[in-house]
């Protein structure tokens, strides 16, 4: 995979902030050396954040968001403020563009507060350093810039590329589990959601990583599975599958192979697994009228029989013998206070990418709240959980 293929869970997010006519959009437009976002003399030009996936030397692959003025007015205004802010959900690395004329003012520090709170490294940028006559001494994260002269903006680049260096840590969905020449199935029902002739993304991720691992990888659909298995030379140490047809593969997969779900290598890869297996044992807890929220990280086209919003809750119903209330949620939004409810149960947020996951998990925390995935959540209700665990024995410590 090279950098341009990298998706965008993958990348790291660096978001820009700041006040109207800080400059802000010119700062990006300078630093991403395209005309990313329209730039104006006007106030509040940009109304809604502007994202884009791309490549930047020395940073690499990124996701480089910009952002509504932080000082935006009005009832619009304030929706724009606010859509400001939940792009800290996603942000991996923020830069501050501060007007360098005019100083910090009370709405930039109380973001610098709100970084701090979060722990998202920030880059502080004094924009229209051109204009000044004397500059101010200034700290270790700051640096003064001009998107008209271009002054300091590679070294702009430079922080952030040190930033995204210690942000981005090598880790794995599963090849650390595993050696070369070890064998992989992997059974991959075809998903109604997904673009015709194409695998899901989890599905494409894992099977790039066992590729890379030097792994001998088959693929096939659950109809086949049993003949595979039978017709093959060695069994194979490890099956993955879509954790809609959990069970069935449970029931073909010798008790000696590992087995376990795309969805619970995410929960891992996101380093989260311990959290959400706590999180399954709610579902045997729930009451009649108990509220549940069913999230998603993205929207998609939901077809007859949808996981989300038709077979979860029909396990559910059955595993706890109780109706609760179903509550669904899809794409960016993602309710703050979840006091509300009794249990969250997210998808695998292979479109998230680890900081806005692990910002609702710690939603779920600051409520009170037990949260499980799809995937763990299937395995706990059909029985096959601690199965589906034995790849990761520390999950239990």
């Amino acid at each position: 995979m090279g950098l341009n293929d990298t998706v965008s869970a993958e990348r790291i997010h660096i978001g820009f902030f700041g006040l109207r006519n800080a400059g802000k959009s010119s700062v990006v437009n300078a630093v991403t050396g395209q005309n990313m976002s329209i730039v104006s003399e006007v106030k509040g030009t940009t109304t809604d954040p502007v994202k884009k996936a791309m490549e930047i030397l020395p940073l690499g692959p990124v996701v480089i968001i910009d952002t509504p003025g932080l000082d935006d007015q009005g009832e619009l205004g304030e929706l724009r403020v606010e859509k400001a802010r939940q792009i800290l959900a996603r942000t991996d690395i923020a830069v501050l563009v501060v007007d360098a004329v005019k100083g910090m003012g009370v709405e930039e520090r109380k973001l610098l507060a709100l970084l701090g709170e979060r722990q998202i490294p920030c880059v502080i940028a004094y924009n229209k350093a051109d204009l000044l006559e004397k500059r101010p001494v200034i700290s270790g994260n700051e640096l003064y810039v001009s998107a008209v002269t271009k002054e300091n903006i590679d070294t702009l680049k430079e922080m952030l590329a040190d930033f995204a260096r210690t942000a981005k840590k090598e880790k794995y969905l599963v090849a650390d589990l595993l050696s070369p020449g070890d064998r992989v199935v992997l059974v991959t029902p075809m998903d109604g959601s997904a673009p015709r002739g194409r695998l899901i993304l989890p599905q494409q991720q894992t099977l790039r990583e066992l590729l890379d691992a030097h792994c001998v990888c088959t693929v096939c659909q659950p109809e086949e599975l049993d003949q595979m298995l039978a017709f093959s030379p060695r069994k194979p140490k490890l099956v993955i599958t879509d954790s809609q047809v959990f069970e069935r593969v449970a029931e073909i997969v010798p008790e000696d192979v590992w087995l376990t779900s795309f969805s619970i290598l995410f929960a891992r890869y996101r380093g989260n697994l311990k959290m959400l297996v706590k999180g399954a044992a709610q579902l045997s807890r729930l009451k009649d009228g108990d509220r549940v929220l069913i999230a998603e990280g993205c929207t998609h086209h939901r077809q007859c029989g949808d996981i989300g919003t038709v077979k979860l809750p029909g396990w559910i119903r059955g595993y706890s013998r109780a109706k609760p209330e179903f509550v669904f949620s899809s794409g960016p939004e993602f309710e703050k206070n979840l006091s509300g409810y009794a249990l969250a149960v997210h998808c695998g947020g292979c479109m998230l990418n680890k900081k806005e996951m692990e910002y609702r998990l710690s939603l779920a925390v600051d409520s009170g709240v037990p949260i499980v995935n799809y995937g763990i959540a299937i395995a706990r209700m059909h029985g096959i959980l601690e199965r589906s665990l034995c790849p990761f024995p520390d999950v239990w410590e």
